[in-house]
């Protein structure tokens, strides 16, 4: 299933250079900030973190996302300075307002809908499953999630927080984008961000 078809009528109210990295793949990449909890929240955050691939260690990181798609879906492979991966499926089930996506990310599965608010993508945790058991929500980190564009560029935010602990962990930044080739044949690209 092609992506403008899983959002329908809401696929044109995205950012049209949401919509081309998503449609036709790309590359992001750019310097990132990693943030980890306070106390106990720092614990679980790095505990976390070296579950899913991300740094263990608080601070600034480059990162690079190749983003493409294949008869399995969409795949986000993210790494971190060159060296710490971490790599996401994503597959369309349905389509809005009912559908939802379900991320492959290690044994991690989480079905997500999307809102669109103001040009932006916001994911909305709908169900968590680890190695095919389902778990109750209120024992999974509350996620905060988005993407849209900030001054031509690709504004991400991923972050996971616990009841009476707080934001545990945190990755955010502004990362300039290389596109695929259009069917035209043309290349949307720009240096320092993303073009329609």
């Amino acid at each position: 299933m092609r992506i403008n078809q899983w959002f329908g009528a809401k696929f044109n109210e995205l950012d049209p250079r949401l919509r081309a990295l998503h449609e036709h793949g790309g590359e992001l990449s750019g310097r990132i900030s990693v943030e980890l909890g306070n106390g106990l929240g720092k614990l679980f955050g790095a505990a976390l973190a070296k579950k899913l691939g991300i740094p263990t260690k608080a601070g600034l990181r480059s990162l690079k996302v190749k983003i493409f798609h294949d008869t399995d879906g969409m795949h986000w492979n993210r790494c971190f300075d060159e060296q710490t991966v971490m790599k996401s499926l994503f597959i369309p089930v349905g389509s809005l307002p009912n559908g939802y996506w379900i991320e492959c990310t290690g044994s991690v599965r989480m079905a997500l809908t999307v809102d669109v608010i103001d040009g932006g993508w916001y994911w909305r945790c709908l169900s968590v499953s680890v190695r095919g058991m389902h778990i109750p929500t209120w024992l999974v980190p509350h996620t905060t999630a988005f993407k849209r564009i900030e001054d031509g560029q690709y504004r991400f935010y991923v972050g996971l927080s616990l009841p009476l602990i707080g934001i545990v962990l945190s990755y955010s930044g502004l990362l300039s984008a290389k596109l695929n080739a259009q069917p035209d044949g043309q290349q949307s690209v720009h240096s320092t961000g993303i073009r329609g």
